[in-house]
C-alpha cells in the first residue's frame, strides 16, 4: 500500500503532503525550494511507497486557470515522465492559501508565525490532500 503526495506548487517553494500508509489522515511533510523539488521527489519516492501524486493546479474564482497553471502544467508532465508507474492528477486548488490562514488563526498561531510562508504552503498541501481523501476514499 503506497501513499499519496499531494504538491502545492509555487515559483520559489513547493509545499508537500503525504497520507499515512493506510490513506486516512493528511499530514503536512515540509516545504521544499521548487528548483530542488524534482531530485527531492526521486529521493522520496525511492524510499517511500507512494501510489499517487496529487498536484493543485491553480485557478481564478471565476473557474478559469490562473497564471502559475502556466508552470504547474508542465511540472506535472515531468512528474509523468519521471514517475512513469505514478498516476499524477491535478486537482483544483482554489482557496487553499485563504483557508491555510484560517486554519493557522484557528490553530491559535501568532501573527509572525501566520507570515511563514514555507508553512502556509505546507498547509495548502494538507488541504489539497484531505480535500481530494474526503471526496475519493
Amino acid at each position: 500500500m503506497g501513499r499519496i503526495l499531494a504538491i502545492d506548487y509555487g515559483k520559489k517553494r513547493t509545499g508537500i503532503a503525504v497520507t499515512d500508509p493506510l490513506k486516512i489522515i493528511a499530514n503536512g511533510l515540509t516545504t521544499v525550494p521548487t528548483h530542488e523539488l524534482e531530485q527531492w521527489l526521486s529521493g522520496y519516492v525511492a524510499k517511500e511507497p507512494v501510489e499517487r501524486i496529487l498536484i493543485g493546479l491553480p485557478r481564478q474564482n471565476s473557474g478559469e486557470l490562473s497564471e502559475n497553471a502556466a508552470r504547474v502544467i508542465p511540472f506535472a508532465g515531468r512528474l509523468r515522465k519521471l514517475f512513469p508507474g505514478i498516476p499524477v492528477e491535478e486537482v483544483d486548488e482554489r482557496f487553499t492559501s485563504v483557508l491555510a490562514h484560517r486554519a493557522m488563526i484557528d490553530g491559535g498561531l501568532k501573527k509572525m508565525a501566520r507570515r511563514d510562508k514555507a508553512l502556509v504552503d505546507e498547509i495548502s498541501a494538507t488541504i489539497i490532500l484531505q480535500s481530494y481523501l474526503e471526496q475519493h476514499l
